[in-house]
């Protein structure tokens, strides 16, 4: 049969629940029709109790892969063939690839994160002194990525003592920065030597746009680099603080097309275009 009379789709998509807030299928069906290849991306609602039988049908449907959000990014992990080394030490996937009838568990938000933090934020984490707010599976897999580029301290601000204290002994085990953990309440002074302020939580996440981390803005310096991972709304309301204590900010747009670039090509085999990826988000978010 000649390709143009192939009419087989290969499929990929994200598992999450909730999940219409997720824009990352706009960027991957952009980057297929620009590469002209019969791909399509699903956003598909995945309850926590359906996640065994939802990664299961990855095999049964031949789907050659997905990305897993919130909360889906710990639990998919005993469900899977295989982990990779940096996963592993993370301890969470954001995505899984299908290879050879096998699951294999990546994480590629970290690395997306710190392409935007260098590349965007013009800022590198080498020596530097970083407050992480979240100790979730965005959380790990960026202050994983940052401890390993060389960050002096890791400050991990989390409101559950035991899921903080967790990702701080892993940083410490697995890595040569200094982590340490910092309880966090509402009125939480960021530190006065901190250079790199990331929020990892889902505070703010649409359709909660006016929600926002509880600290104390004062602390904040003009000097820090204040880093938020959602990219729906790309401006939230805790980088609209920042702003007007005359921090430099980076939003979440960034982290989201750098780590499907890396599961684009993972999945794909193809070269991702970088920038038609970017430009399909910001036309959605109008930004």
């Amino acid at each position: 049969m000649s390709k143009e009379l192939d009419f087989k789709a290969e499929i990929v998509g994200v598992y999450g629940t909730p999940i219409s807030d997720n824009p990352t299928g706009v960027m991957f069906e952009f980057a297929f029709k620009s590469l002209d290849i019969n791909w399509r991306y699903l956003t598909l609602e995945v309850s926590e109790q359906n996640l065994k039988n939802a990664i299961d049908a990855i095999r049964a449907l031949n789907f050659k892969g997905v990305n897993l959000t919130i909360p889906h990014k710990v639990a998919a992990m005993k469900y899977l063939d295989r982990i990779s080394p940096d996963a592993e030490v993370i301890g969470a996937v954001n995505t899984i690839r299908h290879k050879n009838g096998k699951l294999i568990g990546e994480n590629t938000d970290g690395k997306g994160f710190l392409k935007s933090l260098i590349d965007n934020g013009k800022v590198s984490p080498k020596n530097q002194n970083i407050v992480v707010l979240g100790a979730g599976g965005a959380a790990r897999a960026i202050t994983t990525e940052l401890a390993l580029a060389g960050a002096k301290q890791i400050t991990v601000v989390n409101r559950t003592v035991t899921r903080g204290e967790e990702l701080v002994d892993r940083l410490n085990k697995y890595t040569k920065t200094q982590a340490v953990f910092s309880h966090w309440h509402p009125n939480y002074a960021i530190p006065s030597d901190t250079t790199i302020l990331v929020q990892a939580t889902s505070i703010g996440l649409y359709p909660n746009i006016y929600e926002y981390p509880q600290i104390n803005y004062e602390s904040l310096k003009s000097s820090t680099v204040v880093c938020d991972v959602i990219p729906n709304p790309p401006n939230t309301k805790f980088l609209i603080k920042a702003k007007k204590r005359g921090c430099h900010t980076l939003d979440g747009l960034g982290m989201l097309v750098n780590q499907g670039v890396i599961a684009f090509e993972m999945w794909t085999g193809h070269e991702a275009p970088r920038s038609v990826m970017h430009e399909a988000l910001t036309k959605v978010f109008k930004v």
